[in-house]
């Protein structure tokens, strides 16, 4: 698949991914700071997902307790991570409350951009969920008070609504904007056309603006490219994927035959669902690269995602300080082009998956 190539007012590489990397008194050691789309908020390469903080009970037994998770934050911001990303739904609301309380201890809140989600359903009956004016500004007050603080910086639908009508979600989330209890507003996995279709109902009501699109997209699940990473670049929308190491699939914690290596693969449904024993033939070419290198395959597979089109900052989850220490490091792994023509040679194309 081709790559694209294209100029923000923030300024562009070379072939790269048209984002600032800003000047060297800006980097945090080896962290580059960039533009999320065309916004001015600067965020660090690397975004730290907090989904394995909190109490994930017995869907979630691979979540990490306060003391993992204190570390995990800590070895982050040593290293220049100050964009954090959670979710109201994550651990039902106790991955915000351990969220919050690290950010505080670790960051200046001027300093820390975090970004929370909300779609999901928090409560019982049927408002309990979704994106409806009422469920929307309930949201946006739970999570504030979970995370102890008076906003977010980002605060992103975690889906697309179809049962509400797009404008009276962009008013909703406008008013959230207006009123001060986020900064920006980003978008999570959808079709191409329904987020156009938000975006044009943003600007229609004099509304606020998505300015990134969290998104489905790592070396196994590709088909972001066709039309949604497109419509990104020309929208000026950074691109922040979620899973980028395909649920740990492309760091190993899986095996051909059906051997799961870690906590969360054998207790992840999802990533069954999402990929197939045919991701192996990428898979493969993944550790390849790492075993030539030297260096974990979930570099390598980082150090892709990073080096694509529109891509602002991976989530990187982690349950171990050595995941966050990986994602570190691939910032300092540059492939060749004969690297990614092999890393992307054995792709198939998939369904669309992740939407719901």
């Amino acid at each position: 698949m081709e790559r694209w190539t294209y100029d923000w007012s923030t300024g562009s590489r070379e072939g790269g991914t048209g984002v600032s990397a800003g000047s060297e008194e800006e980097r945090g050691g080896a962290m580059e700071y960039l533009n999320l789309g065309a916004s001015g908020l600067r965020v660090s390469r690397v975004c730290l997902g907090t989904m394995s903080f909190g109490d994930g009970g017995d869907d979630r037994p691979w979540t990490v307790d306060d003391e993992v998770a204190d570390e995990i934050m800590r070895t982050a911001v040593e290293g220049g991570v100050q964009f954090i990303d959670t979710a109201d739904i994550y651990s039902q609301g106790s991955s915000e409350e351990v969220t919050g309380r690290l950010v505080k201890k670790y960051l200046g809140r001027d300093e820390a951009v975090v970004a929370t989600k909300v779609f999901m359903p928090m409560t019982p009956g049927p408002n309990g969920g979704g994106l409806s004016r009422k469920h929307i500004l309930a949201a946006i007050d739970a999570s504030l008070a979970r995370l102890k603080m008076d906003y977010v910086d980002l605060y992103q639908i975690h889906r697309f609504d179809p049962n509400v009508p797009i404008e009276e979600t962009m008013l909703a989330l406008h008013e959230v904007v207006s009123s001060g209890r986020a900064r920006y507003i980003g978008a999570s996995s959808m079709h191409a056309w329904q987020f156009a279709k938000a975006q044009r109902a943003a600007d229609e009501i004099g509304g606020t603006r998505f300015i990134s699109m969290q998104n489905h997209y790592n070396l196994l699940y590709r088909e972001e490219e066709r039309e949604m990473i497109p419509q990104c670049l020309d929208m000026g929308v950074g691109v922040i994927p979620w899973s980028p190491l395909a649920r740990g699939l492309l760091a190993g914690n899986r095996t051909r035959g059906g051997e799961r290596l870690t906590s969360r693969a054998a207790s992840d449904a999802f990533a069954d669902y999402l990929y197939s024993d045919g991701d192996f033939d990428v898979v493969d070419v993944v550790a390849a690269i790492a075993e030539e290198r030297s260096i974990p395959m979930a570099q390598v597979a980082l150090a892709w995602v990073r080096s694509r089109a529109g891509v602002v900052a991976p989530i990187v989850g982690a349950t171990k300080v050595t995941h966050v220490e990986d994602a570190l490091a691939s910032l300092e792994v540059e492939l060749t082009a004969d690297e990614i023509r092999r890393l992307e040679a054995p792709y198939v194309p998939h369904p669309v998956l992740g939407h719901t």
